[in-house]
């Protein structure tokens, strides 16, 4: 299936601990929770209000409900009906990317340290390639956000070169400066999956 053929069902992709899935109005307060929290925000310009992160899970979910896949509500079952967020996303304008399919993530602190992240991210990945069809996947950060790297390069991604500035991150802040990601096909591929999490099918 390429991307333009994707069906816009909402799909719902799950893993031995995890379930990715549409957003839901249960959703808005534990993510209005995360948004606001500065650990969790620490790369980002700065923590949402409740406005705003209402309206970032409604563009997630509206995004789901036109393709079918998006940027997933992360449920860890059974031990919490949402975690965050795990998924897919076209790049914005402005980006060295721009118009490719980024892979991202976002977890509440509590949630950190397990393997979460990682676990979702594979299973996206497996969407993306098998699903999709996709040639490639990428994904940034700010440079200095170390934890998300170690993601990227546990999934098999490698780092462009070149490291680019956001266009929505102030001049002269330290997470401004952002590291490029990309996965390609072929290489997903040879590498398969030996993780002890590896998704069920």
């Amino acid at each position: 299936m390429s991307m333009k053929e994707a069906a816009c069902s909402p799909v719902v992709l799950r893993t031995r601990r995890l379930i990715l899935r549409q957003w839901q109005d249960d959703d808005r307060a534990p993510f209005a929770a995360l948004n606001a929290d500065p650990d969790v925000m620490k790369h980002f310009p700065s923590p949402l209000g409740r406005a705003d992160s209402d309206a970032l899970a409604q563009r997630f979910r509206a995004a789901i409900d036109e393709r079918g896949w998006g940027l997933w509500a992360a449920e860890a079952d059974p031990i919490a009906a949402f975690i965050g967020f795990i998924g897919l996303a076209v790049a914005g304008p402005g980006l060295p990317c721009s118009g490719a399919v980024e892979i991202g993530w976002r977890l509440s602190a509590a949630h950190w340290g397990q393997g979460y992240a990682t676990e979702g991210a594979r299973e996206a990945l497996r969407f993306a390639f098998d699903d999709l069809g996709l040639h490639e996947v990428v994904s940034f950060t700010a440079a200095v956000n170390t934890k998300s790297s170690a993601v990227m390069e546990r999934l098999g991604m490698r780092r462009d070169a070149r490291t680019f500035e956001h266009p929505r991150c102030p001049e002269g802040s330290a997470i401004r400066t952002h590291v490029l990601y990309r996965l390609q096909r072929e290489a997903w591929l040879a590498a398969g999956s030996d993780d002890p999490a590896a998704t069920i099918r």
